[in-house]
């Protein structure tokens, strides 16, 4: 039994960092994770391991990265019950073929689909962490201080730009 909740795994070696990235959620509600290059194409057997051993492993949710038509989120699917949320990445068409390989799947086996690209894992990571607190009252109190915090920061942002005009706002 391990004590990671989250696994992250990246199709491709090069979206690790990527991953890593959206992690820093996980890693602000201290939800700790398993980051893994695991291919659905490459490594089929590998995949297959680890899927089906998740959630003895205790693995509570499972975020996969892709870019193109490389399925691992409807891969992984299949061999588990536990939530798999997809997150498609930018490839040759803008990640659109990415995104449809992912939000695509047949019924009896859903996948949550993300944006595409950082957004969706952030995203991601921030739907894992409230299924955990479906059962958990601190991550929910977490959760809730959060989304204090994101108003807040857009509340003072509001009061610096009519302060200070948009020249000083973040972004611009």
């Amino acid at each position: 039994m391990t004590d990671k909740r989250v696994a992250l795994l990246a199709e491709d070696a090069q979206d690790l960092q990527l991953l890593e990235q959206g992690a820093e959620i996980l890693i602000r509600f201290s939800v700790p994770y398993d980051l893994r290059h695991i291919s659905a194409h490459l490594t089929p057997q590998r995949l297959h391991d680890y899927a089906v051993k998740a959630q003895q492993n205790g693995i509570a949710v499972i975020i996969t990265a892709a870019r193109g038509a490389a399925h691992l989120a409807g891969a992984v699917a299949s061999l588990t019950t536990l939530p798999v949320i997809g997150v498609p990445l930018e490839s040759s068409l803008s990640g659109i073929d990415s995104l449809l390989a992912t939000v695509q799947m047949p019924a009896g086996i859903p996948v949550a689909t993300m944006a595409i690209g950082l957004a969706g894992i952030k995203n991601a990571c921030l739907l894992a962490v409230q299924i955990l607190a479906l059962n958990d009252l601190v991550l929910q109190k977490q959760l809730i201080d959060y989304r204090r915090y994101l108003r807040d920061e857009v509340v003072e942002k509001g009061k610096r730009l009519r302060e200070d005009g948009y020249q000083s706002y973040p972004g611009t």
